[in-house]
C-alpha cells in the first residue's frame, strides 16, 4: 500500500499532455473527445494518486466502541458495527515543522496586510504552562527549535487544524498544477487575492497567472482554451480532519489481524495483544507507545527509560501499526471532525461513515458572480437553504438531528403537545411538512434541549456538551494506559489548545476501495 507514496506528479503532467484518446460511447457510438462529434470530454485520470504524507487505509466493517474496561462508567463507547470507506491518512502527526511551513507561507501571503490573520494562526506556546511546573523550555523553544522539528505540533486548536488542512490542499493542487505546466513556478510577489486556492479556481475566479490552459473541444467555444475542472480529475480531494470513526478503524489496523473474511483478534490496542510491550525478539520488553505509566512516572528511571519522554516525542519514534500509521496511540490526542455527543449507536447514527457535524453550505452569489472574501481570497459559503421537499434532510445545519432538535424530543416545548402523537395523528404527509416548518422556524429557542434543566430554569446555566466540542481520539503523552485503546473518546472546545492534543490529516478515496497490489 505504501508503494502508492512514491507515485510522482508527473503522472499527472504526462497524462495532461498525452491527451485524451478518442474512443466510442457504449450508449451513443459518438466519439468521445472529438470536437467533430460534439466535443464531450473524458478524462484518462481513473486512478486518483497519492498526495504527500498520506497512506492508503483500505475501509470494510468493524466493531466500533468497546474498551477493556469502562473505568469511568460513562457507557459511552457501546459496541456496534459500522462500515468505513476507504480513504487516506497521514502517516504521522502533523509537525513542527510542517507547521511553520504554514506560518510561513501565510506570513508571505498576508503578513503585510493582513498580520492579525498570521497572529490567529500561530500554536499557543503558552499551552504548556502549568501553575506548579517548569516548563518555560517548552514555552520558549519547542515550536521553533529545529531539535524539535520532527515532533508533534500542539497548542492548535481545531479551527487551527482545519484551517491547516485546507491550505494544505491548496499548495498539493497547486503544486499537481505547476507539474502540469497549468501555473507557472513563480512566487517573487505572493499576495493573498491571488494565490492558489482549488475551489476558487474551479469557481472561476482565481485571479492569479496561469501558464497553460486546456484544449476545448467544444465546437461552440470557437477554440477558445479551457480552465482545469473536476471532470480532468487532475486535482485532488481535500485534506480534512478525519471523522471519529475513521480514526478510530484507522488505529486499530485490523487489515493485519484477518483471513477470509474474519477478524481474528479484536484488538484493544494498535497492536496485538494486551500488553504495552513489544514481544518482538529484538526488541522485547520495549515500550510501544509514549505515555504515562504511573503518576509522577513520564519516561522511567535513569539506566532503564521505558517511552523515554517526558512530553512528546519524534513522530516515527515507535512502531507503525498494521496499516503504516504511527503513535495511533500516545504521544497526543488528536482533533476529529465530528461534534461530539454521548454515543447512543446504534440508535440514532448512520452504519456507513457515520459523523456528526453536517453542515451542508454552498457559494454565496451576489448580481450572478461567487462571492469571494477580500481578506483571504477565498469564497464565501453560506447555508444551503433548507428544503422540506427533501426526504434525505430538509435543512443545512444537522448537527443536532436526533439530539437537541425537534426530532429528539418528546414534548414540543412551546405547546406541550406530544409530537409523536401530533405526527402519528396528522391526515396527510402535507399537513406533518407543514408542521415540521413551523417547528424548524422555532429550532433554536430548543437548541440543545437534552442539556438543559427539567424544571425550565436556564438562567445562568450552560452546557459544557454544546455545537463547539469536537472528539478528540486516542491517548497522549499525559494519560494513562487506558487512553491507548482506540475506542476511548473525549471532547474539546473547538476554539481551544492544549499541550496534550495535536492532529494529522486525512483526504477521501474516489472510485475504487480496493488498491490493487
Amino acid at each position: 500500500m505504501k508503494s502508492l507514496n512514491r507515485v510522482s506528479f508527473l503522472v499527472v503532467a504526462v497524462l495532461l499532455l498525452v491527451g485524451c484518446s478518442k474512443q466510442a460511447s457504449e450508449t451513443t457510438g459518438w466519439n468521445y473527445n472529438d470536437s467533430k462529434w460534439g466535443g464531450f470530454e473524458v478524462s484518462p485520470n481513473t486512478e486518483q494518486i497519492t498526495g504527500p504524507g498520506l497512506v492508503f487505509i483500505e475501509g470494510g466493517s468493524f466493531q466500533m466502541g468497546r474498551v477493556a474496561d469502562d473505568t469511568r462508567y460513562q457507557w459511552n463507547n457501546v459496541q456496534h458495527t459500522v462500515t468505513i470507506s476507504s480513504f487516506y491518512m497521514d502517516e504521522v502527526e502533523v509537525t513542527n515543522l510542517a507547521y511553520r511551513e504554514y506560518i510561513y507561507w501565510l506570513n508571505r501571503a498576508y503578513g503585510s496586510e493582513y498580520p492579525e490573520y498570521v497572529r490567529n494562526a500561530y500554536p499557543d506556546t503558552n499551552a504548556w504552562r502549568e501553575k506548579l511546573r517548569y516548563a518555560n523550555p517548552m514555552v520558549d523553544y519547542y515550536f521553533q527549535s529545529p531539535n524539535f522539528n520532527d515532533y508533534p505540533v500542539v497548542g492548535v486548536t481545531w479551527e487551527q487544524a482545519s484551517a491547516y488542512c485546507i491550505w494544505r490542499s491548496n499548495r498539493v493542487n497547486e503544486k499537481i498544477a505547476i507539474d502540469a505546466g497549468i501555473l507557472p513556478l513563480d512566487f517573487t510577489d505572493l499576495r493573498a487575492e491571488s494565490a492558489f486556492q482549488t475551489d476558487v479556481y474551479f469557481a472561476g475566479r482565481y485571479r492569479g497567472e496561469t501558464k497553460r490552459e486546456m484544449d476545448n473541444l467544444d465546437p461552440a467555444a470557437g477554440g477558445e482554451p479551457r480552465r482545469v475542472n473536476k471532470a480532468d480529475g487532475i486535482f485532488l480531494p481535500n485534506y480534512r480532519l478525519p471523522t471519529e470513526a475513521e480514526w478510530e478503524y484507522a488505529a486499530l489496523g485490523l487489515v493485519g489481524a484477518t483471513s477470509d473474511g474474519r477478524i481474528l483478534e479484536h484488538r484493544v490496542y494498535p497492536w496485538n495483544g494486551q500488553s504495552t510491550r513489544s514481544a518482538e525478539k529484538d526488541y522485547y520488553g520495549q515500550f510501544l507507545a509514549n505515555f504515562k505509566r504511573s503518576r509522577g512516572d513520564n519516561m522511567g528511571i535513569a539506566g532503564d527509560l521505558n517511552d523515554g519522554s517526558v512530553y512528546t516525542c519524534p513522530v516515527r519514534w515507535f512502531f507503525p501499526n498494521d496499516y503504516g500509521l504511527y503513535n495511533m496511540a500516545g504521544n497526543v490526542s488528536e482533533w476529529c471532525m465530528d461534534v461530539y455527543r454521548k454515543q447512543t449507536q446504534p440508535l440514532d447514527g448512520e452504519d456507513v461513515n457515520p459523523f456528526r457535524g453536517n453542515v451542508y453550505k454552498t457559494y454565496t452569489v451576489v448580481d450572478e458572480e461567487i462571492l469571494i472574501n477580500d481578506t483571504t481570497g477565498g469564497i464565501v459559503y453560506r447555508n444551503i437553504d433548507d428544503d422540506l421537499n427533501r426526504r434525505n434532510y430538509r435543512q443545512a445545519d444537522n448537527i443536532n438531528f436526533l439530539d437537541g432538535d425537534y426530532s429528539s424530543l418528546i414534548y414540543d416545548p412551546n405547546t406541550s403537545s406530544s409530537i409523536r402523537s401530533w405526527a402519528s395523528n396528522s391526515d396527510s404527509e402535507e399537513e406533518v411538512d407543514e408542521g415540521a416548518a413551523e417547528m424548524l422556524a422555532n429550532q433554536d429557542s430548543v437548541s440543545n434541549m437534552m442539556y438543559r434543566r427539567s424544571d425550565g430554569n436556564q438562567a445562568g446555566i450552560t452546557s459544557m456538551i454544546n455545537n463547539k466540542v469536537r472528539v478528540v481520539k486516542g491517548g497522549s503523552w499525559n494519560d494513562r494506559i487506558y487512553w491507548m485503546q482506540p475506542a476511548t473518546r473525549r471532547y474539546y472546545d473547538q476554539d481551544k489548545s492544549t499541550s496534550w492534543i495535536g492532529f494529522r490529516c486525512a483526504m477521501d478515496r474516489l472510485g475504487a476501495q480496493r488498491f490493487e497490489k
